[in-house]
């Protein structure tokens, strides 16, 4: 059986492998009262008591707070299949951090991996449900398991996929049903925020491409206030980090320039296109109104006009 230092010798090699703990110049602190700065990998892994999980750019590490005096045994209690990798528990009260790696990061801020990150959000807070984890922990900041303030232990070496954890989380029955990123319960993670912030700001940007036609920076800066507005209001008491938003509107802007039709085609095709939907919105309405002759002429009139107006726009 391995001695207590052996056993923290283990655990130190494994977590310091340059592919399982990412970041390399993590935020740290000893006291967030007196707050968080970023250190060299090896300085904040060797002196500072907490950690940033994740890089900003991607993520391999999914940790869950469980606020509870007997946080360990919850954390190994019926996960068999599933055991967490990594318990950091505070030996003043019993609450502890589990932390679940896997065996390939996914990325967090590209638009075409936002689906990823989703199911991982999903994941996520199917690994808090199994634990009656925090709801209001961010994800951001965890406890570095390789600091003396804390005990710690590696239970399990193996990497997870997130279809393995997935998997038998369903098993469980602890899986978030699919209906639940459509809620706000979708929020009670850090990914959680982030998919919400996204999927709410990308919606609203879409419109807002009208107020700013060629201008990249006044487009990017809208969608930067408008994530900013989201996290405030909704996520007032535990908002994500100024950076992590600041990356979310980054992905729409670059997803807006490079690649919506809307963008490419410009302000004429647009407003063409938008006369020629309201105008067939409106004959469709007009016909249904056949008590009101009159006004049912003086429609079409007009409809007809801007239809002919967008055909020559076009160019049809």
């Amino acid at each position: 059986m391995n001695t207590m230092s052996e056993s923290h010798a283990e655990l130190c090699e494994w977590w310091v492998q340059p592919t399982l703990y990412l970041p390399l110049r993590p935020l740290c602190s000893n006291n967030f009262i007196e707050g968080t700065y970023r250190q060299a990998r090896k300085k904040a892994l060797n002196g500072y008591k907490y950690i940033e999980a994740n890089p900003l750019s991607v993520s391999d590490l999914l940790v869950i707070d469980i606020d509870h005096e007997d946080a360990r045994t919850i954390a190994l209690w019926e996960h068999a299949g599933y055991l967490p990798n990594v318990i950091v528990e505070n030996p003043d009260n019993g609450h502890a951090h589990a932390v679940w790696a896997l065996a390939s990061p996914f990325a967090r801020t590209e638009y075409a991996k936002r689906k990823p990150l989703a199911y991982a959000a999903a994941v996520t807070e199917g690994l808090r449900r199994s634990c009656s984890g925090d709801e209001a922990y961010s994800g951001l900041m965890t406890k570095n398991p390789l600091h003396n303030a804390w005990n710690s232990e590696l239970v399990t070496d193996h990497l997870y996929t997130l279809n393995e954890l997935a998997e038998l989380l369903t098993e469980h029955g602890e899986m978030p049903a699919p209906s639940w990123k459509r809620t706000k319960r979708r929020n009670t993670s850090g990914l959680g925020r982030n998919c919400h912030i996204f999927e709410t700001a990308r919606h609203w940007a879409y419109r807002e491409i009208r107020n700013h036609w060629g201008e990249t920076e006044g487009l990017y800066k809208a969608i930067l206030a408008h994530c900013l507005r989201i996290n405030r209001e909704e996520f007032a008491s535990n908002p994500l980090p100024l950076q992590e938003v600041a990356q979310i509107a980054k992905s729409i802007h670059k997803w807006i320039i490079t690649k919506s039709r809307m963008w490419r085609d410009g302000q004429v095709v647009y407003e063409a296109n938008f006369i020629a939907m309201q105008s067939a919105r409106g004959r469709k309405g007009g016909r249904g109104n056949k008590r009101d002759r009159d006004s049912q002429e003086v429609h079409n009139d007009f409809a007809e006009k801007f239809e002919q107006y967008a055909k020559e726009v076009l160019g049809q």
